[in-house]
């Protein structure tokens, strides 16, 4: 008796959900994400081994330019509740007889690239949302002896977080004074223990 031979089907995948999914997950990504400031200064770091990471919270960053501009940048803490970054602006308003607005406060909170200016150019820097214009404002931070206002970020960054690490971030082609400038300030500040940020070197391996 012959067998019953059954007609074959090649199978047959409906790839419509996936890219839905896809889609979705695309949009909600391009809506929630904000797009990283650059810095005020072009930093060529140096090559090292090292693959310790900087840590993500906790950290004020210093960062010398090869024009031997000082830069500053530090977290708004392990959780946004703590809010550190308007706490140590309100501060420095306080030391220099500046009083900052709420909305200001605010707005220095989520600005989250390096600044170098001094602290009566605030107001300008965070009143303008042109680019060029705040690019133009970064002189770098005042560190001579009559107003080391450097000094004074440091202080009440470290008052208001006392848990902030130091980290340097310098070109390979900045000046040793400005570096040992700001290592002085550091010190002046008890601040003895830092890391220093480097691009990972690419090390051969031998089989």
């Amino acid at each position: 008796m012959p067998k019953i031979k059954l007609p074959t089907k090649s199978p047959r995948i409906d790839m419509t959900p996936m890219v839905d999914t896809f889609c979705v997950v695309l949009t909600f990504l391009m809506l929630t994400t904000t797009m990283r400031q650059p810095e005020p200064a072009n930093v060529d770091t140096p090559f090292s081994i090292s693959e310790k990471p900087t840590p993500d919270f906790n950290t004020m960053t210093f960062l010398l330019s090869p024009d031997n501009r000082i830069f500053i940048n530090f977290d708004n803490g392990p959780d946004t509740a703590y809010k550190f970054r308007p706490k140590v602006l309100a501060e420095m308003g306080k030391r220099y007889n500046i009083e900052f607005t709420e909305g200001e406060l605010r707005e220095f909170e989520k600005y989250p690239s390096s600044i170098g200016f001094p602290i009566q150019n605030m107001k300008a820097f965070l009143a303008t949302k042109n680019n060029l214009e705040r690019t133009a404002m970064q002189t770098g931070i005042p560190v001579d002896s009559t107003d080391n206002q450097l000094a004074m970020w440091i202080l009440y960054i470290r008052q208001v977080n006392p848990a902030v690490q130091a980290s340097i971030k310098g070109d390979s082609k900045t000046g040793f004074p400005i570096v040992k400038k700001a290592l002085d300030i550091l010190q002046e500040r008890n601040v003895h223990r830092f890391n220093l940020i480097t691009s990972l070197e690419a090390t051969k391996i031998n089989m």
